[in-house]
């Protein structure tokens, strides 16, 4: 490529998830076009990566086809994506699932769009449920990454990819239809050398290369365990990697917390427009905080739970009908009321809804 090592550059956070794919050295990525996310393939496309890094772009026939090409480039070791938007992530289920299972790492980006069905082609975050308690079937759980930002757009492809890579399991950035249309000025990541075959052998043992490895066999990839008990010690192995994974990739920012009787827990572009609402209720004399969940899974329940014996409410702030918000009450635990306030239909909500959503349910609690 012929950009600048660091680049600044003004553009949509779709754009930048592509841009920052064939700066981190991404093997392949394979798709499927629907809104709002189709500019990450159209740039791909654009940029032609084919010619100067060697990055495989495909357009599959089918958002089923693309999560099984995913499949099976991330069994070889390779470091591959797919994007889609919500009634096309939720096709790809089945095979996300055959990810979890076969302990591979891949990337999946979701920019959501209101549903069900086939809804609108406006924003929602009405996918949290799928993408934070596992959308397909069995016990597993995706690293989810929530940006709120075009900057974090491109930074959590990096992210992303590292910590699936680091324990073997897919990752996910669910962003919503803003800010994958929104754009701001995005400092793009250097480039990074995508590695050989043969270092993928020496560095991913585990990978599928059709050559004996150092256990003096082939590796064959396969989700299929016919005997109960050794199925069970999968389920527990990737139990214990969650569990590990909760440990120390839990990742959240704060707000005016230090002094907040209430807290808005939101994420994602609304937490956005939570902070511009808290700054004009501090102008009132209302002291509240902004805790934004950065990790969606691993989510940060440490964290709220401890904001929740000081405050005296919590309001979580979605774009669906309550979602987030079923986490947000386990992990304050009764210490304090937990209210909801969404929009629903691709409608977003303002500041002012958000202070005046927070004031009602202040003085309700009050009577």
């Amino acid at each position: 490529m012929e950009e600048e090592k660091n680049e600044v550059k003004l553009m949509k956070g779709n754009e930048a998830i592509a841009h920052a794919a064939i700066r981190y050295g991404v093997d392949g990525y394979f798709g499927y076009p629907i809104t709002p996310q189709s500019e990450i393939l159209e740039t791909l496309e654009e940029l032609m990566p084919w010619e100067t890094t060697g990055m495989v772009v495909l357009q599959a026939e089918s958002e089923i086809a693309a999560i099984n090409m995913v499949y099976g480039g991330a069994s070889t070791g390779k470091a591959v994506m797919t994007s889609s938007s919500s009634p096309g992530v939720s096709l790809k289920q089945e095979g996300i699932s055959y990810i979890a299972a076969g302990e591979l790492p891949a990337l999946i980006v979701n920019v959501m769009r209101g549903g069900p069905g086939l809804g609108t082609i406006h924003p929602s975050q009405s996918d949290y449920f799928q993408a934070t308690k596992g959308g397909g079937h069995g016990d597993y759980h995706l690293i989810v990454l929530a940006p709120s930002t075009v900057q974090e757009m491109a930074d959590f492809v990096a992210t992303g990819f590292d910590l699936a890579f680091k324990y073997r399991t897919p990752a996910m950035i669910l962003a919503d239809g803003i800010v994958g249309q929104m754009m701001e000025k995005v400092v793009l990541p250097p480039f990074r050398a995508r590695l050989t075959d043969e270092q993928i052998a020496q560095q991913r043992p585990w990978a599928v290369t059709g050559r004996a490895g150092s256990r003096g066999h082939k590796n064959v990839e396969t989700t299929l365990e016919l005997e109960d008990d050794k199925m069970e010690e999968i389920n527990h192995r990737l139990q214990a990697t969650y569990r590990e994974i909760e440990k120390n990739e839990t990742r959240f920012e704060t707000h005016y917390t230090d002094d907040a009787e209430y807290l808005i827990v939101a994420f994602g572009s609304i937490a956005r427009i939570c902070l511009k609402a808290i700054e004009d209720c501090r102008e009132t004399g209302l002291k509240v905080g902004l805790l934004r969940p950065i990790t969606l899974w691993p989510f940060p329940t440490e964290a709220i739970n401890e904001l929740a014996g000081r405050v005296k409410g919590i309001l979580t702030v979605e774009i669906n009908a309550g979602q987030m918000v079923q986490d947000v009450k386990l992990a304050a635990n009764g210490q304090s009321p937990v209210w909801h306030y969404g929009r629903m239909g691709g409608n977003v909500p303002n500041p002012t809804e958000v202070t005046e959503a927070l004031i009602s349910h202040i003085n309700q609690s009050k009577e």
